[in-house]
C-alpha cells in the first residue's frame, strides 16, 4: 500500500471507513506497521480498532488460550490461535477471535507454503471473552458472523454475569451458566474450566 499509515492509539476513534477498501495484503501491511493496535475488518470494508484490554480480561484470555492449549496437546492436531490471529473469511471480513481452533481437515484446505499473512479459512471453533469496553451488541453480532463463515462452534462469554452464549449453525443460541462448559463436535473432549476464567475477575 506504498507508505504505511501510522495509527496513534490515543487519538484513534473506534473505527475508520476508507473511501477505497483495503485489499487483504494492503490490510496486512497496515497490520503489521501499527503491532500495538489489534486491527479487524468488517464484512463492508469498515476498519475496527480494539485497544489494549484491561489486566482482568487479559489474564481471563491468557487462562483461555492456557486451557485451550491443554486440550490440544493431548492430541496435538490442528491449530490453536489466540487474540493476536487475524482470518480472512469468505464475506470479506477479516477478524480475530480471543481463542480459536482449526481442524486438520480444514488445515488442509491452505495453500502448501502459505505461512506468512493471515490464512483464508474459518476456525472450527471460536472464543469470544467481553470486555468491559466491548459492545456486547456488536460482539453478538461478531458471533453470528463467525457462524455464517464457516464456524461450527463459537463461545461468548461474559465474565461479568458469569455466562456462555453458545452459537451453532441452525440452532438457538444457548446460555451456560454453570461450573465449566464442554465441548461439542470439533473440540469433542474439551472442558473449559469457568471457575478459573471468573477467578481472573476477583480483585
Amino acid at each position: 500500500m506504498g507508505a504505511s499509515l501510522l495509527l496513534i492509539p490515543e487519538l484513534l476513534p473506534g473505527s475508520i471507513v476508507l473511501d477505497r477498501p483495503l485489499s487483504d495484503e494492503q490490510l496486512e501491511d497496515l497490520c503489521a506497521a501499527n503491532d500495538l493496535i489489534q486491527l479487524e475488518r468488517a464484512k463492508d470494508g469498515e476498519i475496527l480498532m480494539n485497544p489494549p484490554t484491561e489486566l482482568t480480561t487479559t489474564d481471563g484470555n491468557s487462562e483461555i488460550n492456557l486451557q485451550l492449549r491443554n486440550w490440544w496437546k493431548t492430541h496435538r492436531q490442528g491449530k490453536v490461535a489466540e487474540s493476536n490471529g487475524g482470518f480472512f473469511l469468505a464475506d470479506g471480513s477479516m477478524l480475530s477471535p480471543d481463542a480459536a481452533y482449526i481442524a486438520p481437515a480444514r488445515l488442509k484446505t491452505l495453500p502448501k507454503g502459505r505461512a506468512k499473512g493471515f490464512p483464508h479459512v474459518c476456525p472450527n471453533f471460536v472464543i469470544e471473552l467481553l470486555s468491559r469496553s466491548d459492545s456486547l451488541r456488536k460482539l453478538q453480532a461478531k458471533m453470528r458472523d463467525w457462524i455464517a463463515n464457516g464456524a461450527e462452534v463459537a463461545w461468548l462469554i461474559d465474565p461479568y454475569k458469569r455466562r456462555v452464549s453458545v452459537y451453532q449453525p441452525g440452532m438457538e443460541t444457548k446460555v451456560v451458566a454453570a461450573k465449566s462448559i464442554q465441548g461439542t463436535g470439533p473440540i469433542e473432549g474439551f472442558t473449559l474450566d469457568l471457575t478459573e476464567i471468573w477467578r481472573c475477575y476477583d480483585l
